[in-house]
């Protein structure tokens, strides 16, 4: 997967980069003017997620920098992290640990391997099919019945979302699109920068006009004008990108309305997990934002639906 910078790359990137710039203005800005403790601990919560957001582009500015291999290896170690802490908030028992040795250090390479090696149609069903029959199979050897269902059913899930799901981002480097050769890491950077930016405007949205929760028993901080208004934000803009794309405008408004909504059902099922568990965040890898599957939620359930949608119909 040889992944080649062109112009709508640089210009993404910088829209990127001059957008955490105001971001960071913004936050010096209201650390010193808001004086209430409430509003203080806001400020410094939203200063916290710029910082990660810059060292978060960086990171994968630098991937795609490497080749289509970056790519791949830095979703791989995503892919690890959210596995991790899935696993670890959701427990299993002494007898799975051998099942999680294949589901970390066997499934989980070979998933990624089969995308660099653009192996579509075995990438597409080794998870759904192979890892799911294989899994129970391994656990049932080790002789322990309580929970098996349960505890089968949770490294499935864990395998399918941390892994599966997310394998699909760097899956669009393998796509062969017609006028859009060697231009397939700019569609990866679209997708990001569209489901994120959603996460994002929801949340800004959420914090300055939120008043009805969408799901107050599972995510009490969604609001229907924090969603409505950051979907619809993230839309637009999405649409305004076209020009990066291989879709018309409408095209791109269409799959970017998709794929934001497809993110905002994935937020609300893992929120739903964490509430289940009774913690707030998966992990505390990353300031200001939790764990690496609370920034990722989002795209667990957005990557495959858009590398679908490009795949069969403008491949």
């Amino acid at each position: 997967m040889n992944v080649v910078a062109n112009r709508d790359m640089y210009v993404l990137l910088a829209g990127v980069v001059t957008l955490l710039v105001l971001s960071s203005l913004t936050g010096m800005v209201l650390a010193r003017r808001v004086a209430a403790p409430s509003g203080q601990a806001v400020v410094a919560n939203l200063n916290a997620r710029v910082r990660a957001w810059w060292v978060m582009t960086a990171v994968f500015v630098a991937a795609l920098a490497t080749g289509g291999i970056g790519s791949v290896l830095l979703f791989g170690l995503t892919s690890f992290l959210a596995l991790r802490e899935f696993i670890t908030l959701t427990p299993t028992h002494r007898a799975d640990h051998r099942t999680l040795f294949w589901a970390f250090f066997v499934f989980l390479p070979i998933q990624y391997a089969l995308v660099a090696m653009q192996w579509y149609g075995l990438f597409a069903i080794f998870i759904p099919v192979y890892a799911f029959l294989l899994v129970p199979v391994r656990s049932v050897l080790a002789g322990d019945t309580e929970d098996f269902l349960a505890r089968t059913a949770k490294i499935q899930w864990g395998l399918m979302i941390a892994v599966y799901c997310v394998s699909y981002a760097p899956a669009l480097l393998m796509l062969q699109i017609p006028g859009y050769v060697g231009r397939n890491a700019t569609l990866l950077f679209y997708l990001i920068v569209v489901v994120q930016l959603s996460d994002v405007m929801q949340y800004v949205f959420g914090k300055t006009l939120g008043r009805h929760p969408v799901a107050p028993t599972v995510s009490p901080n969604k609001t229907v004008e924090g969603t409505v208004g950051g979907i619809a934000a993230a839309t637009l803009v999405g649409g305004s990108l076209w020009w990066a794309t291989p879709f018309g405008f409408w095209q791109a408004l269409a799959i970017s309305l998709l794929i934001c909504l497809a993110g905002f059902a994935g937020g609300l099922c893992m929120s739903a997990i964490k509430r289940d568990r009774g913690v707030k965040d998966f992990g505390s890898l990353i300031e200001g934002h939790g764990g690496v599957l609370d920034r990722i939620d989002s795209l667990c359930f957005a990557a495959p639906l858009f590398f679908h949608v490009v795949r069969y119909w403008y491949t």
